[in-house]
């Protein structure tokens, strides 16, 4: 299709729907002619709710009412105020917990307050709105005034929050005004719901103050698509997948298994390529120190330990307890040398650089001097 086809075709479109307004119109002004004659609706209240329930029954207006759209971006709007007083909430916490209980409700009004001047009194639509492709209009089809945007903020946003704290203010009372504030919220209810049903019907005001201040959610133009994307759904379904994949298979693959491994060729690798005597690289370390645990808490390189202090004396953390030796002699924690042994490829020895393949409980016992190591039996008899 041609763009001058294309033209012609929304010309057409355009027409029609004109003509099926003004036919309409047409229609409801008969109607309410004939409802004016008639002897049964000769009293005035008769012939004004004879209008109001054809408001309510007819269709006519800007355009199809995307009830949806509507009630999603309501939905969105209260998700994403969820969402922000949960993240205000877990940075307060570090402050004292009572932050939270005492100052929850001016959190709200602040967080209402924020996002209706960022979004409603700046842009005239809600984020939840925009994300619907709608924005707020008169009944006029006019952009809102800014009393009409104050009402509207000053009811949502302040409205709330006193209600919230008239209402627990009267928690424990039993009074005129508690009985007051019961028949108020019950009476709000209804009307909200009356109001509901009549959205239902004709699409034309979301909310009761909606319906009062005359503001409608409507599609700033009529070429808007109106389908509903699920492309986020999509794709976070597929994130989903994903993740699970890769939480049931790296068990599979023993990461640890291959993480040893590599650490065991760059070992090698690097003694090949320095010409460094054999021995482990941690062969300097006291008897008393163990390797694994010096090696979780320290630098493992020779040279950075000679920049750090020049010689390593050990600590009580590195101290060895419960002292298991590998198959090559060397004497480990039983905790460090087990966990390094459990998948069963051994374990390359950071003292001696031999591969530890079992190990067993040590039977003797440390003496330190003064720059040697001695070792003695536990049951040797003294002469």
């Amino acid at each position: 299709m041609t763009s001058d086809d294309f033209a012609d075709a929304q010309q057409r479109v355009i027409a029609r729907q004109q003509r099926r307004l003004e036919q309409a119109q047409a229609a409801g002004s008969l109607r309410h002619k004939q409802l004016s004659a008639s002897p049964q609706f000769a009293f005035p209240g008769r012939a004004r709710l004879a209008r109001v329930w054809d408001s309510i029954k007819g269709r006519e207006g800007t355009g199809p009412a995307f009830r949806v759209g509507q009630l999603d971006s309501e939905l969105l709007d209260e998700e994403l105020l969820e969402l922000l007083k949960g993240q205000v909430q877990d940075g307060l916490k570090f402050f004292g917990s009572h932050l939270v209980q005492d100052w929850s409700s001016e959190i709200t009004l602040l967080l209402r307050a924020i996002l209706f001047k960022l979004s409603i009194w700046d842009n005239n639509a809600s984020y939840g709105a925009a994300l619907q492709g709608l924005e707020y209009r008169d009944t006029s089809g006019t952009l809102p005034s800014r009393w009409q945007k104050a009402l509207y903020g000053l009811l949502t946003v302040c409205g709330r929050y006193g209600w919230v704290r008239w209402e627990e203010h009267l928690m424990d009372r039993s009074n005129v005004l508690t009985r007051l504030t019961t028949f108020a919220s019950t009476t709000h209810d209804i009307a909200s719901f009356v109001s509901f049903l009549i959205f239902l019907v004709n699409g034309h005001y979301r909310t009761l103050l909606d319906r009062v201040l005359r503001l409608r959610l409507v599609a700033p133009s009529n070429q808007i698509n109106r389908e509903v994307s699920f492309e986020y759904l999509n794709r976070q379904l597929v994130w989903h997948a994903f993740t699970e994949f890769l939480l049931f298979l790296l068990p599979l693959l023993g990461v640890s298994r291959w993480r040893r491994w590599a650490n065991k060729a760059w070992r090698k690798a690097r003694t090949l390529t320095k010409g460094e005597d054999e021995g482990g690289e941690l062969s300097f370390l006291p008897e008393r120190t163990c390797a694994i645990c010096y090696q979780e808490q320290n630098p493992t390189s020779t040279e950075e330990v000679l920049m750090v202090g020049g010689g390593i004396v050990g600590s009580a953390q590195t101290d060895i307890t419960n002292p298991y030796e590998g198959s090559c002699g060397c004497v480990y924690c039983y905790v460090c040398l087990a966990t390094r042994l459990i998948d069963g490829e051994g374990f390359l020895c950071l003292r001696c650089g031999e591969i530890i393949k079992k190990c067993k409980p040590w039977a003797g016992d440390v003496v330190e001097g003064k720059k040697s190591v001695t070792f003695h039996d536990e049951y040797m008899s003294d002469d």
